[in-house]
């Protein structure tokens, strides 16, 4: 053989391989969504052409080739899962560091504290993380980066889905998984079958020349795509959430009442898009009754068995009253507002009387929990009314601890046994002056502020306090009056009411998300051939390959499953008694 001769069949060779690899490629195509990287910086622009418009006109293709490539990188998957990562590492500081819109209180005290952070926190926007620059940055180019992949993988989805599985390749020897043998059933019976196998094992499959080609696993990239969409909507539902939510508490003692009007909270917080006039559902409810009761033995004694609130609800301004019950896990909605009840605690009745016997103030005083046994704390304030003995208007103020079950005097502190009302005890300490109030400045209302203030004592010099149960008195000295705790203890319930317009579609996305990213996961798309040619022994030879987006050994084992069963309608014929040349057995 020539030395022209062989160099003649290995270029064949080679121009044979680099069409089997198209056609491989052809074959291959198509199996994701993923859009492909086809411009490279730099290169944008081409050979600037002399002249003033050569040079606009390079600086046109140069501008808008990196704007293509620069939209290219924020579209693509992988600046998208950075951009989800830095998101996540915004919400840290959001957890750990005090918040304006949450806790207002705490952020002062931690300025106070920290006096050399806080100003690095300030410039940092620390203290209000999900409203700051550099987060809604994160949180608006990572929507934008998920919109613009998602939008043409959905049309390049849809396309595939509207076309048929791609012919068979030149060589099916080259694909991952392959299996071959001769049979004496005519080419076209072995289409046939191998037709009708594959569509009832839902495969998309058609008739392709001497093949039959066929697909399975679309579900795949439909579960990528619903993944990334319902991220979308999480995003969106996040940020409509944050931006129309309220949320306010309130303490509600027996016996009282609450109409959402801004007025009525105790504490309100809400969006910055939210219409405080306007915006607010009208409805209002009455606490008639609060029922707690507790595990009286055993290690979880004290533990709440029954902890629900007895409520007389009317929607709108009119509307009839309808009782129901509020309890921990199941609030009351109302046209779009929840009511919580997450709090409880109790009130003790009081009557203050003057020197001269007169009432100046009676009522149910709210006292707040310490501990899970409800020991509490708090303060009674007498602001208006009230004249010493000589006629002057002074002010009363009381420091309060109650014990819903006292051990008994001499049996321990002054801490209660049990959470339910056993053994009520009321302990008080006296004082009177200014409380401060006539300042205009907002004061804990469970708090005393004795700055102004001195305390009533008793025949030996020290201050004046007193443990009272239900129906006694504590006389104050010098005929300045009296306190009575009377035979009632009230209870209260504390209530959050909130309006969360975003959380239902969020819920939808999370459980659509799981979903999505479950089949993206677990389903895989793959391709199958099955070629029927007659060989040159008037013989059929049959071939079968398969091929999916990545390796798995699953591929293999499906493929040989659809070839035993092809097998069965097609046999294998048997070996020839001499070798035929070109067939491959």
């Amino acid at each position: 053989m020539s030395k022209t001769e062989t160099t003649d069949e290995t270029a064949a060779a080679a121009a044979a391989a680099e069409h089997d690899e198209q056609e491989l490629g052809e074959a291959g195509a198509q199996l994701s969504t993923v859009p492909r990287e086809r411009v490279v910086p730099g290169s944008f622009g081409g050979v600037m052409q002399p002249g003033a418009a050569g040079r606009i006109a390079w600086a046109w293709r140069e501008t808008t080739g990196w704007v293509r490539w620069f939209w290219r990188q924020l579209t693509s998957m992988r600046v998208a899962l950075i951009l989800l990562f830095l998101l996540s590492l915004g919400a840290i500081p959001g957890s750990l560091v005090p918040q304006t819109g949450v806790d207002e209180t705490k952020v002062e005290d931690f300025r106070a504290a920290h006096e050399t952070l806080a100003p690095i926190y300030d410039d940092l926007g620390l203290f209000n993380v999900y409203s700051s620059v550099w987060f809604s940055a994160i949180y608006i180019l990572l929507f934008v980066s998920l919109i613009g992949c998602i939008v043409p993988r959905t049309w390049q989805f849809v396309g595939q889905l509207r076309s048929r599985p791609p012919g068979a390749p030149g060589r099916l020897t080259r694909l991952p998984a392959y299996t071959t043998w001769r049979t004496e059933t005519d080419p076209e019976q072995v289409r046939e079958a191998a037709l009708a196998m594959l569509k009832q094992r839902r495969f998309r499959s058609h008739a392709v020349g001497d093949a039959v080609a066929a697909e399975k696993g679309y579900l795949r990239e439909a579960g990528n795509l619903i993944f990334h969409i319902a991220l979308i909507v999480m995003l969106v539902s996040f940020a409509t959430g944050q931006l129309f939510k309220s949320e306010g508490g309130k303490l509600i003692v027996e016996g009282g009442g609450f109409a959402n009007t801004l007025t009525q909270y105790d504490d309100f917080k809400s969006g910055s898009l939210f219409d405080r006039d306007h915006d607010l559902a009208p409805f209002s409810f009455t606490l008639d009754k609060f029922v707690g009761t507790y595990e009286r033995t055993g290690p979880q004694r004290g533990t709440p068995r029954t902890y629900e609130a007895h409520v007389t609800y009317a929607e709108g301004a009119d509307g009839a009253g309808k009782k129901t019950r509020i309890e921990v896990n199941r609030p009351l909605e109302v046209d779009g507002s929840k009511v919580y009840l997450i709090g409880h605690g109790y009130a003790p009745v009081v009557t203050v009387r003057d020197g001269k016997g007169r009432e100046v103030f009676k009522g149910a005083v709210p006292l707040l929990p310490m501990d899970s046994n409800v020991t509490s704390s708090g303060a009674i304030k007498v602001m208006d009314g009230y004249r010493d003995k000589d006629g002057k208007k002074e002010q009363l103020g009381f420091q309060a601890f109650f014990v819903p079950t006292f051990a008994g005097a001499g049996k321990g502190t002054m801490l209660s046994q049990y959470p339910g009302l056993d053994f009520p005890v009321l302990a008080l300490n006296a004082f009177h002056g200014s409380l401060g109030v006539d300042a205009g400045l907002p004061q804990n209302v469970y708090q005393l502020d004795k700055r102004k203030m001195k305390a009533f004592k008793d025949d030996r010099g020290a201050d004046l306090k007193q443990r009272l149960l239900p129906g006694e008195t504590m006389k104050l000295p010098d005929g300045a009056g009296s306190i009575t705790f009377e035979k009632d203890v009230k209870e209260w319930a504390t209530f959050q009411i909130s309006q969360q317009p975003g959380n239902v579609p969020a819920l939808v996305g999370a459980v659509a998300a799981i979903a999505g990213l479950a089949g993206s996961l677990f389903i895989q798309r793959r391709r199958v051939w099955v070629r029927a040619v007659r060989g040159k022994d008037g013989v059929t030879v049959v071939e079968m390959a398969g091929l999916g987006r990545s390796e798995s050994s699953k591929l293999p084992e499906e493929l040989a499953d659809l070839a035993a069963t092809l097998n069965s309608q097609a046999p294998t014929a048997p070996d020839p008694a001499e070798p035929v040349e070109g067939v491959r057995a």
